[in-house]
């Protein structure tokens, strides 16, 4: 009877403590699925905006370096992010120690308010968002090989020291940084691993000319890449308001109510500066705008009022077109725009809790107090600033270390033919299209 009415059974419990935990638990499960969901999204983005002969190969490495995510954080990644054996040593102010190969069945519960098999889920999840922004980097001309030793390196290690360093209890969640859900810890590390893997692979075939001008490879399938903006718009209210890991006073609502302000400003405003600049309303801005906008609220979405939200949204919708247009003229491949979505706008949105921040929500919150416009204060500023600098530092350092001994080692970009032929059929010996791709060949020969 209790299986099919558990709330019955909560009921029974004259203290609400066992509903609080269920309701609690049935809201971080909920959003957990909306994260892991997210993938969908990513698998989408990356595929619409590349080109045909790599669609299977990008879809299927997708869904392998999750699976491999899950065994590496479980056997990893959740005890350097967040185990505490080591908590009153020096150690702790920069990652954690304890509680590898997690089993959450022998972990005490968090303060009775949801287990902990539970919360592993939900940072699971997030570590994979921030590993499928750094495929970004790695887009058309990366080995398959170099996704499965990178996956061990990043989730094992690089980002769960940031993020032990902010949520974990590191010296910067001592200093009070707010990154309520992971601009930084989740956006800005996946996109400086991705920096650091463009860089290293060097370009695309036939982007660049000898002059240095920039030739538009396009994307094979912009319907793709605009549903994959309103999946990831979805499971986004997972990854904020699911952040709040409580149903309590129906504060979550807020933190969604925020997103979806930042979300839409960030749309808007990225359109309409393509339109002025340009002459045309460009579709990939404004879709690039709306996560931009998404990004960019992730950080703040429980700290700031509704008037900053969109503030924070229409800068975020701005700065991703001419960031775009930066690193293109700086020849940086971007095929995804992971530097210009999820690094610009990761670093622009942390910053933005010190300019706007109230201390009432500060307070409710938990983490650091209100910010220059509030407070007259630059102290939460200079918070959001340290955070950004040491965690950016980190992780373009320590891929940088990865991805350059791999390349020394190993080599991690597919030959020129490879390339040319496309990463479905060179590495995995079919085409993701296989009849479209087919018939080309037969017109050309």
């Amino acid at each position: 009877m209790t299986i099919l009415f558990p709330v019955v059974a909560f009921a029974e419990d004259p203290s609400g403590a066992t509903l609080d935990m269920g309701l609690n638990s049935i809201w971080i499960m909920l959003a957990f699925i909306l994260v892991l969901l997210m993938q969908g999204g990513f698998i989408l983005l990356e595929t619409g905006s590349t080109r045909m002969k790599n669609a299977g190969h990008v879809a299927g490495k997708t869904i392998f370096t999750v699976a491999l995510a899950a065994l590496i954080y479980w056997a990893v990644g959740y005890g350097v992010a967040f185990g505490g054996e080591n908590a009153d040593s020096a150690l702790s102010n920069v990652l954690g120690w304890g509680d590898f190969f997690y089993n959450p069945a022998t972990s005490a519960v968090d303060g009775d308010s949801f287990p902990v098999s539970v919360f592993f889920l939900f940072q699971l999840a997030f570590a994979a968002v921030s590993l499928s922004i750094a495929w970004g980097g790695f887009a058309e001309r990366a080995k398959l090989s170099s996704y499965i030793l990178f996956t061990i390196f990043f989730i094992g290690i690089i980002y769960p020291v940031v993020a032990h360093m902010i949520w974990g209890g590191g010296f910067l969640a001592e200093d009070g940084a707010q990154d309520f859900a992971g601009s930084t810890v989740v956006h800005l590390s996946g996109a400086l691993a991705a920096f650091a893997a463009t860089v290293l692979l060097k370009p695309r075939i036939g982007k660049f000319n000898k002059d240095g001008s920039a030739n538009e490879i396009s994307g094979h399938n912009q319907v793709f890449t605009a549903l994959s903006v309103l999946i990831l718009w979805v499971g986004w209210f997972g990854f904020n308001a699911g952040s709040t890991v409580a149903v309590g006073d129906g504060f979550f609502a807020y933190v969604g109510f925020t997103t979806m302000l930042g979300a839409g400003a960030g749309g808007v405003a990225a359109l309409l500066i393509s339109w002025a600049v340009t002459g045309k309303a460009d579709i990939t801005t404004m879709l690039n705008g709306t996560l931009a906008g998404l990004v960019a609220i992730t950080a703040s979405c429980a700290f700031v009022d509704p008037w900053a939200a969109v503030v924070i949204g229409l800068v975020a919708g701005v700065l991703v077109f001419y960031s775009a247009k930066f690193f293109e003229k700086i020849k940086v491949d971007d095929p995804i725009y992971a530097l210009s979505v999820h690094g610009t706008a990761g670093i622009w949105g942390t910053l933005a809790n010190g300019i706007f921040a109230t201390q009432v929500l500060a307070e409710k919150v938990g983490v650091g107090e209100g910010g220059l416009i509030d407070t007259g204060s630059f102290k939460q500023l200079w918070v959001q600033i340290e955070s950004v600098v040491i965690c950016g530092a980190f992780v373009l350092i320590a891929s940088f270390i990865v991805l350059g001994l791999m390349k020394m080692i190993m080599g991690f970009r597919v030959t020129e033919e490879q390339e040319i032929v496309g990463l479905d059929l060179s590495e995995h010996g079919a085409y993701g299209y296989p009849e479209q791709m087919k018939k080309g060949q037969s017109i050309q020969g």
